[in-house]
């Protein structure tokens, strides 16, 4: 059996590690403890004593084809971006919850209305700690819901330490403390690796699996490292001062949002020297194992498309839709959910014919999904 100490030779040496925090929540969840994230956002060894060399830890992780069989399986997973039950185009009806939304605050009013109907008490979202920066958060009121939305730029703190945190991190990790406050409806809001670690959390059945009712995913291209050489090299591209910044967002381009209104657009190209080595080799772009994913790709701007995945997913947002949620017309184009599609579907094709090449690269297999 294998154990965390593969998993670091495995994995975290080679730099593979996607940094989703599955392995740290489970060890700390059954109350082993051995295992922690360190001040590079990196799993280790927290008491090597406390191992118990179970090799749960080596399970989980998204890097290891264990669990991939049954997982997908299970979710009845299928070609080419996983079970697809509905997909479209909407936004929250709440002006106010727009305003602070990346997109059309759609993950925002979903959360809300789970909440306000009683389907969850809580949810693991990502909120801002700085400009640019975030963190794994347990939202448990309305208010903190609101509070996480969004990637807005703090202009009284500047640009410093922008870090790799743009996109959420380590959300997983975020399951810690769903058992000491006794919460067991929650819904987890993550990237396309952190979803599947908590996915084979529920293949094996182990805890803190038990606690989440909703995995909402997020259509992913990325986390990305935003150091001084690398935003100056942004500003010159799309001739702009970083002070004049009010959000930043990652659709079918780059989009820098300015305080004047105008909207910055640069190649989606220009951020590949800035990904995490570790996002070179994840294949899986719009959350397929989530119960719905979303994401600005697809959609206008200020709305949010979003594809259903489970009966579960799917009657949740059919439940929100007036509600909460404003689902544009489709009337105005009867071809609206097919184009949704299409163009994730490319998205979704382009980064894991990229991933594979890396992997090839770095002679590592390729597993290709029957």
């Amino acid at each position: 059996m294998k154990t965390f100490f593969h998993l670091l030779q495995e994995v975290i040496k080679p730099g593979l590690c996607h940094r989703c925090g599955g392995c740290v929540s489970l060890c700390t969840s059954v109350n082993y403890g051995a295992l922690e994230i360190g001040d590079d956002g990196r799993p280790r060894y927290k008491d090597v004593e406390k191992c118990i060399e179970c090799g749960l830890c080596h399970a989980v992780c998204p890097e290891i084809d264990e669990l991939e069989p049954e997982t997908r399986h299970r979710l009845s997973w299928s070609a080419p971006i996983g079970r697809v039950l509905s997909a479209g185009v909407a936004r929250a009806l709440d002006p106010d919850v727009r305003r602070h939304a990346t997109d059309g605050g759609l993950v925002t009013a979903l959360l809300l209305h789970l909440f306000h109907t009683g389907h969850i008490d809580g949810a693991i979202v990502a909120r801002r700690t700085g400009p640019f920066q975030r963190e794994p958060f347990l939202a448990t009121s309305p208010e903190e819901i609101k509070e996480s939305a969004g990637f807005f730029f703090d202009t009284s703190h500047g640009v410093v330490g922008l870090g790799e945190a743009y996109m959420a991190r380590a959300s997983v990790e975020a399951l810690k403390p769903l058992m000491s406050k006794g919460l067991r409806r929650v819904a987890l809001v993550g990237t396309p690796c952190q979803i599947e670690a908590f996915r084979r959390m529920e293949t094996l059945g182990v805890m803190p699996s038990e606690s989440v009712s909703f995995c909402l995913g997020l259509y992913c291209s990325g986390n990305f490292l935003f150091d001084e050489p690398h935003r100056m090299e942004l500003a010159r591209s799309g001739n702009f001062s970083w002070d004049d910044v009010v959000k930043i967002n990652v659709k079918e381009s780059f989009q820098v949002h300015l305080r004047d209104g105008s909207v910055r657009r640069l190649d989606i190209h220009v951020l590949d020297r800035l990904k995490r080595h570790a996002c070179r080799y994840c294949e899986d772009y719009s959350a397929e194992l989530a119960d719905i994913s979303f994401g600005g790709l697809g959609a206008p701007e200020g709305w949010t498309s979003y594809i259903t995945r489970t009966p579960k997913g799917r009657a949740a947002y059919l439940d929100a839709r007036g509600r909460t949620v404003e689902e544009m017309d489709r009337r105005t184009d009867p071809a609206l959910s097919e184009k949704v599609l299409e163009t994730v579907m490319r998205a979704a094709a382009q980064k894991r014919a990229e991933a594979r090449n890396h992997r090839r690269e770095l002679g590592k297999p390729v597993v290709v999904a029957l």
